[in-house]
């Protein structure tokens, strides 16, 4: 059970003083750089700015305290980003809560079920698909406040293809102040990492806006003019649910979790590589689980581990989920003291964070890479799950491009399986190999390669026996495992087979193959004395048939 014991236990057995001032350092840090990007992606979620901070704080508290990753920083982030908003829209905050709750349950429940290495099957190119196509619509999520669009009554686009749509018809309404701010936080968020090291450019760049705001004659909405903002600490609440509520939120708590799990997984093996641990996988799962269902209970939206804030961690000296805990506590210091502050934060300048954040989450090189290295299937998975992404939503993207991936896998299995006839001669062939074995002519060989599986069965279908053929060697070596479509395609052959006097033996079958055999009678069909372990065995038993 050591793969469902938190990390946080295991780390305070060797704690020592040096690693806990290293990790109250990060901890800060890392708070520092949560703030303006938790602010930002809960505006980008369609909810208020204290709900990216109640998330960072009750989900990062809980996840690190629970979590199965000794350096892994959870909060809100961009990949949720567009699910929340449209959640939020179709079902107001009361549906938003019932669906992270229940995909906290789903987390808890995968964990429980040991799912953690499960998530490993679902292809690299469909991540990398709609991590960019979630990176895209981010980036058209935001265009009407890095512009300063103003939009006619009534239009309130949901989808990211509406979204787009209205940035085109009302492009004309751009407001020149606001992209004068969101241009220079742009500048300021690319410049600033090469020459502050140790501040991060988002929070540089909210000082940048807000100065320019309130001291220059630029006429810019601001977080204060389209929300009301409080610093008062997060509460408890707990929505009114009913069987029909439940039952609309499934497919969206589905995708939570689906995201959730993978994200965070994700985040665990970039953080393992880069202190050279192991985390725990099932117990990351249960802690993302419980993380969601505190932060839903306590005015947050879905969480997950964050690569970057957990990277920065790292870099900063972070070892333990004491840097995690430290961090969620800096922030309510920070909601206490600072919240009334963000309400002079320019909407252009959240924009401009959230470019750049859809900017480091794109895998823009590792995209173009795939389209020119990758196989003509996985290519055409890697766009599916893109566009989809773009053009519907993360469900649909995830379940056509699994279908997609599982379909062109089974394609190309089915090519790797082969049955081939060995050649046979006569006296009068010219140029014949002396080392080529010499059989009778009513023994017929065939060897199989490759997996018999429903892809593959019609491959049996190529075994053609002649007039003269008393004895059929199957020489099964390179069969690595066999299914039930093509044990019932073995029978049909086995069956006209003996309808026509031909006896099959079968030469090297695996371990896999012979266990599907036994347990569907196959062997008592065939006969035992007809499944040799060898060619040599194999072409012996022939032999002792056609001579009978």
């Amino acid at each position: 059970m050591n793969s469902l014991k938190p990390m946080l236990l295991t780390s305070l057995k060797s704690y020592n003083r040096s690693q806990f001032i290293k990790d109250v350092t990060a901890g800060i840090i890392v708070a520092i750089i949560a703030l303006p990007l938790s602010i930002a992606l809960a505006l980008a979620s369609g909810v208020g700015p204290e709900a990216g901070i109640f998330t960072a704080i009750v989900a990062g508290f809980v996840i690190s305290a629970l979590g199965g990753s000794s350096v892994q920083i959870a909060g809100p982030t961009a990949a949720f980003a567009t699910i929340v908003a449209g959640i939020v829209a179709k079902d107001g905050m009361d549906g938003l809560v019932i669906a992270t709750i229940l995909a906290g349950i789903f987390l808890v429940l995968m964990g429980l079920c040991h799912f953690g290495s499960l998530i490993k099957f679902i292809p690299f190119t469909i991540t990398t698909g709609f991590t960019s196509g979630i990176a895209v619509t981010i980036v058209i999520g935001q265009l009407k406040d890095f512009f300063g669009l103003t939009y006619p009554d009534g239009v309130k686009p949901i989808e990211t293809t509406e979204k787009f749509r209205a940035v085109v018809e009302n492009f004309s309404t751009i407001n020149i102040d606001a992209l004068i701010v969101g241009a220079v936080s742009l500048a300021v968020l690319i410049i600033a990492p090469y020459i502050f090291k140790r501040i991060p450019g988002s929070l540089i760049a909210v000082i940048v806006g807000i100065l320019m705001v309130q001291f220059l004659p630029l006429k810019v909405s601001t977080i204060g003019n389209l929300y009301t903002i409080s610093n008062s600490l997060p509460s408890f609440h707990l929505p009114a649910v009913s069987f029909e509520v439940v039952q609309n939120a499934l497919p969206n708590a589905f995708t939570i979790a689906v995201l959730a799990a993978i994200e965070s997984l994700l985040s665990c093996v970039v953080a393992d590589g880069m202190i050279n641990g192991k985390h725990r996988s099932d117990m990351e799962l249960v802690a993302q689980g419980a993380g969601n269902i505190a932060s839903a209970l306590f005015g947050g939206i879905p969480a997950t581990g964050a690569i970057a804030r957990t990277a920065a961690n790292i870099k900063n000296g972070g070892r333990t989920p004491i840097a995690g805990i430290v961090h969620s506590i800096t922030l309510v210091i920070v909601l206490v003291v600072l919240m009334p502050y963000a309400g002079m934060i320019p909407m252009p300048t959240i924009a401009a964070i959230l470019f750049i954040v859809a900017y480091n989450m794109c895998q823009w090189r590792t995209f173009v890479k795939l389209v020119k290295t990758a196989p003509k299937s996985d290519i055409i998975v890697l766009f599916a799950s893109f566009i989809l992404t773009v053009l519907f939503d993360l469900v649909v993207a995830i379940e056509i491009g699994m279908v997609l991936a599982c379909l062109l896998f089974i394609k190309r299995m089915s090519e790797e399986t082969h049955v081939n006839s060995w050649t046979y001669v006569d006296d009068d062939t010219p140029d014949v190999d002396e080392r080529l074995q010499k059989l009778p002519l009513q023994i017929r060989v065939y060897e199989i390669s490759g997996p018999l599986f429903f892809g593959a069965a019609s491959a049996i279908e190529h075994i053609v026996v002649k007039d003269f053929t008393t004895c059929l060697v199957l020489r099964m070596r390179s069969v690595p495992a066999l299914d039930s479509t093509a044990m019932n395609a073995l029978v049909d052959l086995v069956e006209v087979c003996e309808s026509k006097g031909i006896t099959v033996v079968f030469s090297h079958v695996n371990e896999q193959p012979m266990k599907v055999m036994e347990k569907a009678g196959f062997t008592e069909l065939v006969g035992k004395e007809n499944f040799q372990p060898n060619i040599s065995a194999a072409l012996k038993r022939a032999e002792e048939v056609i001579a009978k």
